[in-house]
């Protein structure tokens, strides 16, 4: 995958999350969402596992270069917007939608507005956009529909099932993983010791992708 300096570079929670893709088995013509897409990874990987129609998203300008790149190098007819979360579709629904938001804890209140930290900054609890994304799913996802959404267990998992239950969707976990700090959590490392996020020394995470579900059926 091509990568501009700046943007996101697909590790262990985008190969979880899709994992939890390929596992969902993507309905035959869906039209699949991919938010927070950085290089575009798991949208060209819907396009080329089944799904009709994919629209990915990112804030980042040089993300979305890099999404349409990738996706044109492939042959692939992504379409990729540019915007914060969902809003460039408000209006729209699917009936799948991957996500990995942004979700490192950091101590400074609100997450930045520019600059490559915008990808994983996500407030003192890691939830600034996770929590935007579990109150908008319902609104965004056709009946039947399902999202995969992808975060560190450090945010909180069930504080995750409990907000997207309380919209009336069915959740669950999907995925697990151990992984090893990459280069932004191990320079946190001391931040989140003294929030008490995790042990002293500890220099892992677990990865986890919830998987949400509007229940009504299709059609």
């Amino acid at each position: 995958m091509l990568r501009p300096p700046g943007v996101y570079r697909p590790q262990g929670d985008t190969a979880l999350l899709m994992k939890a893709l390929r596992e969902a088995a993507i309905p035959p013509g869906a039209r699949v969402l991919d938010l927070c897409t950085g290089t575009g990874a798991v949208a060209v990987a819907a396009a080329l596992w089944g799904a009709r129609h994919v629209t990915a998203v990112d804030v980042s300008a040089r993300a979305v270069l890099a999404a349409r790149a990738n996706a044109a190098l492939r042959r692939l007819p992504v379409r990729v917007l540019r915007g914060d979360l969902a809003e460039p579709v408000a209006g729209e629904r699917f009936d799948l939608i991957t996500a990995n938001p942004p979700y490192v804890p950091c101590r400074d209140g609100e997450p930045p507005r520019h600059g490559a930290a915008r990808a994983w900054a996500a407030g003192p609890r890691g939830r600034s956009q996770l929590d935007r994304l579990c109150a908008s799913a319902p609104a965004l996802l056709n009946p039947g529909g399902t999202m995969l959404v992808v975060h560190s267990a450090l945010c909180g998992v069930q504080e995750t099932l409990d907000a997207l239950r309380d919209r009336g969707l069915k959740a669950s976990v999907a995925a697990r993983r151990r992984e090893p700090f990459g280069p932004v959590m191990h320079a946190r490392a001391a931040e989140l010791e003294d929030a008490g996020l995790i042990r002293r020394g500890q220099r892992y995470e677990e990865l986890v992708v919830i998987r949400a579900d509007r229940t009504e059926p299709r059609g």
